[in-house]
């Protein structure tokens, strides 16, 4: 199979999905390629009146289907169908996501399209698998705590991995019984909206998923304040997802689900393998060029390792091949666009300012499109802004300790408490430390999910709010109800 492809002649399924079918609309927002900057589309924009029509299909075919309410394994049934589907059309939903984000068609294949499909046969098999609880009365009662759909689910999904993260929405609340609105970024829409199409291909009731196109302000807006939208699950920047908290205490109270943001630290002990640990840190910061939440952005190394362990990590910087998306051979991704490349460089040359050292890269590529170069930059100050901000970009910083109070009072972010990694060969360091680092997600001598269906992610602090993935994620898309029967 040859994955590469004509970015210029692949066809586009320009507008939403409402119901069973795509509802043609104009392009509004313009639409950049990042791996060369080319205009080459336009992304239509979801109005309120738009968006009342999606949640009004997406009541009526929770009615129509009883999709809540019908044999568990029917909805198992269902899933898994899509699944397959996914699978051999993977090549398609490849090439529309490689166009227009930043993730290269080869690993796309072998990485984001296959595990997708993985994620929501895993939520698939929760429906007949999980359900109500008897709980312990005295012999004149009967209690239980029963568990129903919440109803329509509105989600919105980032630009950075469009397929894994709409599966992350739609796997779980389909599998709960729920229908779902969904909004994926104005960047990277087409894949999302072949993948419903995928959906009713395989059997589901028309309506249960509905793709409604456009930005945050107006479009996003509208769907997290809409009065029949039961539940809201986000993923994105802290930013966005403070304002979906905002704008859904003005319009009522709702449950929501909140994936944000992240500064992940990696501590690095001596007595850890340094060639495991460089190539693990360099991969977290390196793949899609560092655009994930849960990057690993901030080494803090012993001193004693600290020189040899950059200097292996820069190796493997030095050794990125960066190509566009839609070349089957490219491994290093674009930044999503011209405004994000210019912020991105605009930090780094401020931490500079502010007595960073660059040890590696700090500009962008000269190359077509948006690409920046791998960056080590060594920082002392943790009130620098290539510290406390999340650059979203490929971009590491190295600072230094001496002993583990230091290590956790550098690791210890005021703001994000997504993800830390942990290099030790010490075990009992390791438990120690794993359960003082504040974090949601710890790894240990890895950085970078696998498993993803099973462990659940999600942040302290300003990292969000609940979990996707595992069994949370199912759980988190019923609500439950408390019975009591006399006998």
């Amino acid at each position: 199979m040859t994955l590469s492809f004509d970015p210029d002649t692949l066809p586009l399924p320009v507008g939403h999905f409402i119901g069973d079918r795509l509802i043609p609309a104009e392009g509004v927002i313009d639409m950049h390629r990042p791996s060369d900057g080319k205009a080459y589309a336009g992304c239509p924009l979801a109005d309120e009146a738009l968006v009342d029509r999606a949640v009004e299909t997406a009541k009526n075919a929770l009615k129509a289907s009883n999709w809540g309410g019908v044999r568990p394994r029917e909805r198992t049934v269902v899933l898994q169908r899509w699944a397959d589907l996914i699978e051999r059309e993977a090549e398609t939903l490849a090439k529309l996501e490689a166009l227009s984000s930043t993730r290269p068609v080869g690993h796309l294949i072998a990485g984001d399209i296959a595990v997708s499909a993985e994620q929501i046969r895993f939520f698939a098999e929760f429906a007949d698998k999980e359900g109500s609880d008897l709980v312990p009365t005295d012999d004149n009662n009967l209690g239980m705590i029963m568990t129903e759909p919440y109803g329509v689910v509105g989600a919105i999904t980032p630009w950075n991995f469009p397929v894994s993260m709409a599966a992350w929405k739609l796997g779980p609340a389909l599998a709960a019984g729920n229908a779902v609105v969904l909004k994926p970024s104005e960047m990277t829409p087409f894949s999302t909206v072949y993948l419903a199409e995928l959906a009713i291909r395989a059997g589901l009731p028309a309506g249960l998923i509905n793709i409604v196109l456009g930005d945050g302000p107006v479009t996003g807006t509208a769907l997290t304040g809409h009065s029949d939208i039961a539940k809201v699950s986000f993923t994105g920047s802290t930013g966005a997802g403070s304002a979906i908290m905002a704008n859904i205490a003005r319009t009522g109270v709702k449950p929501m689900t909140l994936e944000l943001g992240g500064k992940s630290p990696q501590l690095v002990f001596a007595d850890a393998d340094l060639t495991k640990a460089a190539a693990a840190i360099a991969q977290s910061v390196m793949s899609n060029a560092g655009q994930a939440c849960i990057a690993g952005s901030r080494l803090i190394a012993e001193e004693s390792v600290a020189a040899p362990l950059a200097e292996a990590i820069v190796t493997r910087m030095k050794a990125a091949k960066a190509g566009p998306t839609w070349d089957e051979a490219s491994e290093y991704s674009p930044i999503i666009s011209k405004r994000q490349l210019y912020r991105i460089h605009g930090i780094v040359e401020a931490a500079v300012g502010a007595g960073g050292e660059c040890l590696f890269g700090g500009a962008p590529m000269d190359a077509p499109g948006y690409f920046y170069q791998p960056t080590l930059m060594a920082v002392r100050d943790s009130s620098s802004p290539a510290i406390t901000e999340e650059i979203f970009g490929p971009v590491l910083t190295i600072q230094t300790f001496a002993d583990e109070e230091e290590a956790l009072a550098l690791a210890d972010h005021p703001t994000y408490g997504l993800a830390a990694g942990l290099f030790t060969r010490d075990l009992s360091r390791a438990l120690r430390l794993t359960r003082r680092v504040q974090a949601g997600t710890v790894w240990v001598n890895r950085y970078n999910r696998s498993h993803d269906h099973i462990l659940p992610t999600g942040g302290y602090k300003r990292s969000g709010i609940g979990k996707d993935l595992g069994r949370e994620a199912y759980h988190a898309n019923r609500k439950s109800k408390s019975v009591l029967i006399s006998l």
